[in-house]
């Protein structure tokens, strides 16, 4: 049976990675979070305490092992999934992953992964740069409050004491320098389905890409 690859790409907080392990589950394939790949890098560098502005300091990444299981994701043998989500990871994870040599090494690693399995892939420019020739690709997107407002209790739930409209700032912040960034800035696939998700259940998105999915597997269209 041939291997299917999604990629499904967007700003932060529009709901990828969520959407994402949800497809990857009903479709019974490979869930692979790039985004969490950046942020365990983004971490590694925080307690290696280098230099995030010199790009020869990023060295450590070419010696850097990752897993993914049951959707935690594993750097060097160690489950990270908890701390790479705090708030110093985000503050810095837009910085790391600008880094020429840390999108070059990951992107490496992000294609070998794909080359053997099917995979659902979530991340900024998967459909744009990792996997151009993906068997399906989605460009999920959201209003800013709206983003910011699933982040705050996203934090909540995890026990993460945040402020809204810092994270709102951050947001703004991210997507300004996702967007702007030399080497494959954030931006949909010119054969991307784009999905905003401003005012759809977490049900109604992942159906809109299951059904679409289907019909193109049934159709090609």
């Amino acid at each position: 049976m041939p291997t299917v690859q999604i990629a499904i790409d967007g700003p932060a907080g529009a709901g990828k990675s969520t959407v994402a392990k949800h497809v990857a589950k009903h479709l019974n394939i490979t869930y692979i979070d790039t985004g969490a790949m950046y942020r365990a890098i983004t971490l590694k560098a925080l307690q290696l305490n280098i230099d995030l502005d010199d790009a020869k300091s990023y060295i450590f990444v070419k010696d850097t092992a990752f897993q993914f299981n049951d959707h935690h994701i594993y750097m060097d043998g160690v489950d990270v999934s908890a701390k790479i989500r705090e708030t110093n990871v985000t503050a810095h994870v837009s910085k790391v992953s600008s880094v020429p040599y840390v999108r070059q090494a990951l992107v490496a690693l992000q294609r070998d992964l794909a080359k053997t399995e099917s995979v659902v892939m979530d991340g900024r420019d998967i459909g744009t740069n990792v996997l151009v020739d993906a068997t399906h690709k989605f460009f999920l997107t959201a209003t800013i409050d709206e983003r910011a407002r699933r982040r705050y209790y996203d934090n909540l739930n995890r026990g993460i004491k945040s402020n809204l409209d810092d994270i709102k700032k951050d947001i703004a912040r991210r997507d300004y320098l996702d967007t702007t960034r030399q080497v494959n800035p954030l931006k949909p696939a010119e054969d991307a389905v784009i999905i905003d998700t401003s005012n759809l259940t977490l049900d109604e998105v992942i159906t809109l890409i299951i059904e679409n999915i289907g019909e193109v597997e049934e159709h090609g269209i």
